[in-house]
């Protein structure tokens, strides 16, 4: 994912600060269903429906169900209106 430059203003105290857009690119939700978290083998950002756990160094971590590359293939097939 490729974000464009921030631009960047010196203030008279010589701070400098980034301006941007405010809030997140990724909408609050008050559903917890909703909500998106980030796969930890591929670092996407996916709804927590589509996500299951895995054990990865002894710890339970999120991750794309059934894996990174057969949700991103299903997720196309879903865009292209062929499932």
């Amino acid at each position: 994912m490729a974000r464009a430059d921030a631009k960047t203003a010196v203030l008279a105290d010589g701070l400098r600060y980034k301006s941007k857009v405010s809030g997140s690119p990724f909408a609050a939700t008050t559903s917890f269903g909703a909500a998106t978290m980030s796969c930890f083998m591929c670092g996407k950002h996916r709804a927590r429906s589509l996500m299951g756990t895995r054990k990865v160094l002894g710890k339970s971590q999120a991750v794309c169900a059934p894996s990174c590359k057969a949700l991103d293939e299903q997720l196309e097939k879903a865009a292209a209106g062929t499932v």
